[in-house]
């Protein structure tokens, strides 16, 4: 599927994830390869966490992005957060609310799975279809992992694949283990996908109708 918007000479992206370290896994190489666009990137989850944060602001420096993070719970039993919430969390973390491109979690999440990934794709979801956040296109990672039978890999009918040349993989790979400093046996380095694989929509329409058509509601 080829999408003009991509090949823009420069554009504003927000990169709205739950954790840092997810832009690297999931769009690393997308940011990697788009140096000139306006990056900020946005992180859920982990903000006082002073290893973590510091981690991520260092990964900002390497991607040339700008970015801020919140510390909404994320404690291991994942207890449910409010919707409302998260909708305002991320929209008082955001240094605008107009973007060319959005880019974040789908409703169902890269793995099986983690419920702060599904719960803030619905909220970009919602905040975009009350317009509160305005952008020309939402970009959702489009990855599976087969309910854990392999590591998350490029879901198969993604609108968009973008396989990353070597160079710019072991950029990325970097970020995830010298970075971050996961190491190399790691889950999150053994994950880290050669191919990005995103769902492209263009209205809150198209969202709808590709989320019935997944047997999904907001």
């Amino acid at each position: 599927m080829s999408i003009p918007i991509l090949e823009s000479p420069r554009l504003s992206a927000a990169v709205i994830v739950a954790h840092p370290d997810d832009e690297t896994l999931w769009t690393g190489g997308m940011i990697l390869a788009r140096p000139e666009w306006d990056w900020f990137i946005f992180t859920m989850c982990r903000g006082n966490d002073v290893d973590r944060a510091h981690k991520f602001w260092r990964v900002l420096d390497h991607l040339n992005a700008l970015g801020n993070m919140a510390d909404l719970n994320d404690d291991p039993e994942q207890k449910p957060l409010e919707l409302p919430i998260i909708e305002k969390t991320i929209l008082s973390y955001l240094p605008t609310t107009d973007f060319d491109i959005v880019i974040t979690h789908s409703p169902w999440g890269e793995y099986t799975r983690h419920l702060r990934h599904e719960e803030l794709a619905r909220a970009v979801v919602g905040l975009w279809q009350t317009e509160q956040i305005r952008a020309k296109a939402v970009l959702m990672f489009a990855y599976e992992d087969g309910q854990r039978n392999y590591y998350p890999q490029a879901d198969k009918d993604a609108h968009i694949k973008e396989p990353l040349p070597n160079k710019r993989w072991e950029q990325k790979y970097r970020l995830v283990t010298d970075v971050y400093g996961f190491s190399e046996d790691s889950w999150e380095a053994r994950t880290t996908p050669r191919e990005e694989a995103f769902w492209y929509f263009e209205s809150p329409d198209e969202i709808n109708s590709w989320m019935s058509l997944k047997g999904m509601t907001q």
